[in-house]
């Protein structure tokens, strides 16, 4: 087993998180019970899920009914990106915690400071964040949740919550990844006690082809996918990537490796991810969601 497997962050307010989690975004949720016991068999003990998913079910499924004790396994799951006042989300918050058959969540993130079809266009509905911020707060002080976060959340955001709330956000988990990586943010955050989360941490398969990166990896002898896994651990981020296959759980998990300083640099700087291929439709890959549930890949370049 990867060492990096056994290793945790700590939160703000002392809960321990595993260094590197199972995303199952796009996985089914009558498939996903098996990928989380095959992600749990490889020593993974962080499994993130979410309502928008449509696999909270089959999640708590797996994590039920695994061999390992429940309270090993760090679940997380996310707030619709939609729900922006306090009693949707109290109600949201309880049937996570139905669908998922747990009797508490590790811990809830809101899924974005923006209604997806409304993603990165300029209104940031703070009273809405606060008001299903306030909701989180409440299933927190209640025992429901363990801890919680936001994701998506630019500073502002934060600073919004930051300023209208009592408890601080525990996390923000955003998009970064080598040709991404949110420098300014992740200093804020980092400095404010906020953990980032990277999801698609090898930018949804879009990085695998880049040549310069490539090379670097082959200098350590690892696959592109487990360079960027282990660029996220150098940056202090908690890496999320996403796989239903069992093979690719175990190359993203092999990090046992250092990258130096003079590569991180050369990485640090790699030219931007301009193209995510199929996923370029979603809002956080550049595309838009039309209000009639069409995607649209408005920032699509050949």
């Amino acid at each position: 087993m990867s060492k990096i497997l056994n290793q945790t962050f700590t939160l703000a307010n002392g809960v321990k998180i595993p260094k590197i989690g199972l995303g199952t975004w796009l996985i089914d949720d009558d498939k996903v019970a098996a990928t989380v016991h095959e992600a749990i068999n490889l020593g993974y003990r962080h499994i993130d899920t979410a309502e928008a998913y449509g696999n909270e079910r089959g999640v708590g499924e797996g994590v039920r009914t695994c061999a390992v004790a429940r309270e090993e396994i760090f679940v997380t799951t996310k707030l619709r990106a939609e729900i922006k006042d306090y009693e949707t989300a109290v109600a949201a918050i309880d049937e996570s915690l139905q669908k998922l058959g747990l009797s508490y969540i590790d811990i809830m993130i809101i899924h974005s400071p923006q209604p997806w079809t409304d993603f990165r266009e300029g209104e940031h509905f703070f009273e809405g964040n606060i008001a299903a911020w306030r909701a989180l707060e409440a299933a927190y002080k209640a025992g429901k949740l363990r801890a919680i976060g936001v994701s998506n959340f630019e500073c502002i955001d934060i600073e919004n919550i930051t300023a209208n709330c009592e408890i601080k956000p525990m996390v923000n988990q955003v998009l970064s990844h080598i040709g991404n990586t949110p420098f300014e943010l992740i200093d804020y955050c980092q400095k404010a006690g906020i953990l980032i989360e990277a999801y698609s941490p090898v930018a949804h398969g879009a990085i695998l082809q880049n040549a310069q990166v490539a090379d670097i990896a082959k200098g350590y002898g690892v696959s592109v996918a487990r360079l960027c896994v282990r660029y996220c651990i150098e940056l202090g981020l908690l890496a999320l990537p996403k796989t239903a296959n069992a093979a690719h759980m175990r190359e993203n998990a092999d990090v046992d490796f250092e990258i130096s300083p003079a590569d991180m640099k050369i990485l640090k700087q790699i030219a931007p991810v301009e193209n995510y291929g199929e996923a370029s439709v979603f809002p956080v890959f550049g595309g838009k969601l039309h209000k009639d549930g069409r995607l649209e890949a408005k920032n699509f370049k050949k």
